[in-house]
């Protein structure tokens, strides 16, 4: 899959979710892979563009604040975060190394009243 790596290829992912992006990147530089070009089945695209579209569902964005349950909902999106990484390491085989990079903003934040 092609990134910004010397090679302009990786073989290396990570799973992880973030505001308005596609939930797969290269580990060794950081670019956005788009998620059509992941040799993954449809089904499994599917639930992994679901799911990153449920990243910060524990912000109160126009407040610019945690919800009062946010470690338990983000403690929760990662656990299938997780469980999708599993997936697509099933998927993909050997030939590509998978690792899953889990939110950690409410945990971070939680403390601070943000």
């Amino acid at each position: 899959m092609q990134c910004f790596c010397e090679n302009m290829d990786t073989e290396k992912l990570k799973i992880e979710g973030d505001v308005d992006t596609d939930p797969v990147w290269c580990i060794d530089c950081g670019c956005n892979i788009d998620i059509e070009v992941v040799p993954i089945s449809d089904d499994l695209k599917d639930e992994l563009l679901k799911w990153a579209m449920m990243y910060g569902k524990w912000i109160d964005w126009s407040k610019d604040k945690l919800l009062t349950n946010s470690i338990e909902l983000e403690d929760n999106h990662n656990k299938l975060g997780c469980q999708l990484t599993e997936k697509v390491k099933k998927e993909l085989g050997t030939k590509y190394k998978v690792e899953f990079a889990p939110s950690s903003t409410a945990r971070m934040y939680a403390h601070l009243n943000f």
